[in-house]
């Protein structure tokens, strides 16, 4: 999705498109499990502002984040409910005091992430939220099922191609984030795939 944060209005058509338009019904289960009246919610990487607006729907006070100015306009212009900051995952430690989230989110960020960052933006989140709190990262990873994997590298090429080709758009599989969830100390590591190509973690911080 790097292209496509030069281009910020063809963001949800893209995510829709490589989505198989199933990307809302991803935002509203992240909210479900993340969200509830009077939460305060982290949203990392926000975009336009989809998972943000899906949260504070629920009664969560949110604070979308995200590095580009463009993206952050264009999810400002669908909600003035959200606190919308430009900012990196890596400078959440400089901007927000340890244990003071109650829930943190992600969508489709992490595959943007080297693995470097996405350790250290695993860790950061950990010590931002209170105990208790819930992490809940959704995106992109390849079929458990080695069958599986081959029909989807294969599925997959046209799609992504021409996604491209509309919208300069397109996202890469991320590792199954399971392990080092529980090698950090998070607990109650939980996973659901909505499909065989897309995988949602919960994790809780021990209290």
């Amino acid at each position: 999705m790097r292209r496509l944060e030069s281009t910020p209005a063809r963001y949800d058509r893209g995510i829709a498109l490589l989505s198989g338009g199933r990307i809302g019904s991803v935002y509203e289960r992240i909210a479900e499990l993340a969200a509830d009246r009077n939460v305060d919610v982290l949203d990392i990487g926000c975009g336009t502002g989809g998972v943000s607006i899906a949260c504070a729907k629920r009664g969560a006070t949110v604070v979308g984040i995200d590095r580009d100015a463009g993206m952050l306009e264009v999810a400002a212009s669908k909600s003035s409910s959200i606190e919308w900051l430009e900012l990196d995952s890596t400078e959440i430690e400089d901007r927000f005091d340890p244990e003071c989230f109650d829930a943190i989110v992600s969508c489709l960020v992490f595959s943007e992430m080297s693995p470097q960052v996405q350790d250290y933006t695993l860790s950061i989140a950990l010590s931002r939220l209170r105990p208790g709190g819930r992490l809940v990262i959704a995106d992109e990873v390849e079929p458990e099922d080695a069958g599986q994997r081959v029909l989807y590298r294969l599925r997959r090429a046209p799609m992504v191609a021409a996604t491209w080709l509309l919208t300069q758009t397109t996202t890469r599989p991320i590792r199954d984030l399971r392990k080092p969830l529980l090698d950090l100390g998070f607990g109650e590591v939980d996973s659901e795939r909505p499909w065989p190509s897309f995988q949602i973690v919960t994790a809780i911080k021990p209290s």
